[in-house]
């Protein structure tokens, strides 16, 4: 089916929907690259009003991939839920963007639908809406997880610490980490990215983590992101794994790039549910995502990068997961080319998860070759705080030394915590004040109070 707006004297006509979807997506740099994007702005203008008057009804009869050769619109199509779905069939792209704006629309009707909603009318209202819609609407749609604590409560807001070393030295890695918790960090996860598969490696990082968390009690997750059928490998081993990671992406063959498929995911979901080790929840499951992931991969399918990315969601959705993460500048200035750039697909990504259902976290970072700055950062980090974002990242210095990318660090989580007055995870919250690292109101202590527990640490390494 094809699509035309008329703008003065000028008529515009997208070929399908996919067309018509790619042309009304804000600038940016991947769909370009990929040749998909508008030619002109008063050709995004034409596309967005086009795609407002689209029926939701459409995405249920026009797959943007089709559904014999990709499991990814298989899964989407099955699992749709009409019933979830009745109470917004009537409307339009345009409509449903009102709908999700109306102060009469709250999070119990933004709940009730979720299983009604498939990722391409998710990305396909995104595209209509300015930065702020994208923040007051995401702000109405908690989504809560739990596995030994609870994130994603509304007021609350989560950080994972990322203790990343160059050679995986033990030592470098429980430094870094004691850092992130003496800050008050680390109630999403302790997450390491590993600079070996090894097995033998990443099942050592794996004992450190869980030998300090039982020793000092500690209300948090472990995850070392190695490929998930490493991680397999592991839980058969006998080790102590919490979360179960991997990357994955919109499409069926953007995932095969990865390794993966729906069955191997189900695989590793159930391999870690056998493990039974959460204690307040069996949310288990840690994905990350990016835009532009299957373009980088040659499977995108002429689907613009942004509505690619929300099809990821879907996977994820279907896991049941403790946390996704969109990485979002990542990947490069090929894909997101600036700051702009960077922090429209933050908020983009943040309300099209929750929309979905998903626990959605952003590492807000730019690698060095992006024209994007620590300023940059801040205003994200200050958007997503506002809109509920479930968890950032904690890196020290905002620096990862082993990825070699700029991120947000200790401080900044502290700083966006501070302004706008957000809490950690209730079960963390607890533990820090027991430990002497913050008051009752979850300020900071003076380090002369947090000696114990510093020396104590410092024992259970081995340094003097």
């Amino acid at each position: 089916m094809s699509y035309t707006e008329t703008i003065g004297s000028r008529t515009y006509r997208f070929a399908d929907l996919k067309t018509l979807m790619a042309k009304a997506s804000p600038q940016r740099s991947g769909d370009q690259l990929a040749g998909v994007a508008a030619a002109s702005e008063e050709e995004r203008v034409a596309a967005k009003m086009a795609l407002a008057q689209v029926p939701l009804r459409t995405f249920l009869n026009e797959a943007l991939i089709p559904y014999e050769s990709d499991e990814v619109t298989r899964l989407v199509i099955d699992d749709h839920s009409p019933r979830a779905f009745a109470e917004i069939s009537h409307l339009t792209v345009g409509d449903f963007r009102n709908w999700l704006l109306s102060s009469t629309t709250d999070t119990d009707a933004l709940t009730r639908i979720t299983a009604g909603l498939m990722p391409e009318m998710v990305a396909a209202v995104s595209k209509l809406m300015r930065n702020q819609d994208l923040i007051a609407a995401a702000r109405k749609r908690p989504v809560i997880t739990r596995f030994r604590n609870t994130v994603g409560l509304p007021g609350r807001m989560s950080v994972r610490l990322q203790p990343n070393h160059p050679t995986d030295d033990v030592k470098g890695i429980a430094a870094s980490m004691l850092d992130g918790l003496m800050y008050g960090c680390g109630d999403a996860m302790i997450g390491i990215n590993p600079a070996s598969d090894n097995l033998a490696a990443i099942t050592k990082l794996l004992l450190m983590i869980d030998d300090f968390r039982q020793r000092y009690q500690v209300p948090t997750q472990s995850c070392v992101l190695t490929h998930v059928t490493n991680t397999i490998s592991a839980i058969e081993k006998g080790a102590p794994v919490d979360l179960v990671f991997q990357s994955v992406a919109g499409t069926e063959k953007a995932n095969a790039g990865f390794g993966i498929s729906l069955a191997l995911l189900q695989e590793a979901y159930e391999a870690g549910l056998s493990l039974k080790r959460g204690t307040v929840g069996n949310n288990l499951m840690y994905f990350e995502t990016g835009q532009g992931s299957a373009l980088s991969a040659d499977a995108h399918f002429g689907v613009d990068q942004q509505t690619c990315e929300v099809r990821a969601y879907a996977v994820a959705r279907k896991f049941n997961p403790f946390l996704v993460n969109t990485v979002v500048g990542f990947i490069g200035p090929e894909y997101l080319y600036d700051g702009k750039q960077i922090t429209r697909a933050g908020l983009e990504d943040h309300f099209c998860g929750k929309l979905l259902g998903v626990p959605m976290g952003c590492d807000i970072c730019y690698t060095n070759h992006a024209e994007a700055d620590q300023d940059d950062m801040d205003n994200l980090l200050t958007l997503l705080g506002v809109a509920g974002i479930n968890f950032i990242m904690g890196i020290p210095g905002a620096d990862d030394v082993m990825l070699n990318y700029q991120s947000t660090s200790f401080h900044d989580a502290l700083y966006v915590r501070d302004v706008l007055g957000l809490r950690r995870a209730p079960e963390f919250e607890e533990w820090l004040e027991s430990m002497q690292i913050t008051d009752a109101r979850g300020a900071l202590l003076s380090a002369s109070l947090q000696q114990p527990l510093l020396e104590g640490a410092n024992d259970w390494m081995g340094i003097a």
